[in-house]
């Protein structure tokens, strides 16, 4: 798949580092297989060109190693991604592809950080004014004449260095936070004004109700950053409790499983993933075929989610709430309670 691929901005961009220069189709063929096998750290994929028959085969009995690798990856990350469409239009031309159904769901994916690092901005508040009054005693203790106050092995100037360094990275993580939290309800903010004013010009009144109120500025003290991996988020886990993690969204062709579509976002619920995915599908090639129906669990499950789907002319179907596991035959074929079916017949209206 790899060899019929165009890549000639790959070739005409990539120059190997130190002695050894790899040719790019196979780096990207060793990323690929390793995808395609659950193989994804580069080092893991370096070891595999010694050890797997089917990764040394793909390097030429070359062994690149995972510096090469996680170069390779990092540096040409954009030019690969639009390789993957390729690979679904030669698919759509075997025949393999058919993308009238599709399936959508989403998965945790734990992010390489513990939630122990996590830091609320509340939390960080505190630990800022513990850190600052352990500074001032530190300070005290070290002008004082009699040093035998200072306890054993006890280094004042090292023990004022590491207070220090936290109260900068705490300072920095308080930043982000209070950044992140501006921006976000900025454009909630505009959403709001640009909903009001578009329901002003299609009814030709003004909207009841006070206007938006502008952003505060200030900032809830639940909001968390992690600082080891400042991007993920703590989310609920499959099996009960809370990890540091991403929201990967998929979403798949029913008849051969391949990918279509995918996302990695912050937002712990799916329920607002639908719609941004819609819109992935429809950024696909129009050779790769139209999706008419979406298939989802009770997760995605919203008024307007269906009603996105109408508009994108998609059918969706959509479970209504969790089914219970090992029911009875009785269970299992009896009529829908007539509130679900109510709602069915106004969500087809």
């Amino acid at each position: 798949m790899v060899e019929g691929l165009d890549l000639a901005e790959l070739e005409k961009t990539y120059r190997g580092s130190s002695s050894a220069s790899y040719h790019p189709a196979m780096l990207l063929g060793l990323l690929v297989y390793g995808y395609a096998t659950g193989v994804f750290s580069s080092r893991a994929v370096e070891r595999a060109t010694y050890d797997s028959v089917a990764f040394r085969f793909i390097a030429g009995n070359e062994h690149p190693d995972h510096d090469t690798i996680a170069h390779f990856r990092k540096r040409f990350l954009k030019h690969i991604e639009p390789l993957f469409v390729e690979v679904l239009k030669v698919a759509r031309t075997m025949g393999m592809l058919k993308m009238g159904t599709v399936a959508l769901d989403g998965t945790k994916v734990h992010a390489n950080a513990s939630r122990h690092s996590a830091l609320s901005y509340g939390h960080a508040e505190k630990l800022e004014k513990r850190l600052k009054k352990e500074v001032q005693q530190l300070l005290a203790l070290s002008e004082r004449a009699d040093a035998r106050e200072v306890p054993d092995g006890m280094s004042i100037p090292e023990e004022l260095e590491r207070r220090e360094a936290r109260l900068a990275a705490i300072a920095e993580a308080k930043e982000k936070i209070r950044a992140r939290v501006a921006e976000r309800e900025q454009a909630e903010y505009r959403a709001k004004i640009a909903a009001r004013e578009e329901q002003e010009r299609r009814t030709g009144k003004k909207p009841g109700g006070r206007p938006p109120a502008p952003p505060s500025g200030g900032v809830d003290a639940k909001e968390q950053s992690n600082l080891t991996d400042e991007e993920s988020r703590i989310m609920p886990v499959a099996g009960g409790g809370f990890d540091q993690c991403y929201n990967a969204q998929a979403v798949v062709a029913a008849g051969s499983m391949l990918v279509v579509a995918l996302e990695v976002t912050q937002a712990a619920n799916d329920k607002e993933q639908l719609a941004p995915m819609i819109q992935k599908l429809k950024a696909l090639p129009k050779e790769l075929g139209r999706t008419r129906r979406i298939l989802a669990d009770s997760g995605y499950a919203s008024e307007k989610n269906v009603e996105g789907c109408a508009t994108a002319g998609i059918e969706p179907l959509i479970a209504l709430k969790r089914e219970r596991h090992h029911k009875t035959w009785r269970q299992r074929f009896a009529a829908a309670p007539k509130r679900h079916r109510n709602r069915q017949r106004r969500w087809r209206r």
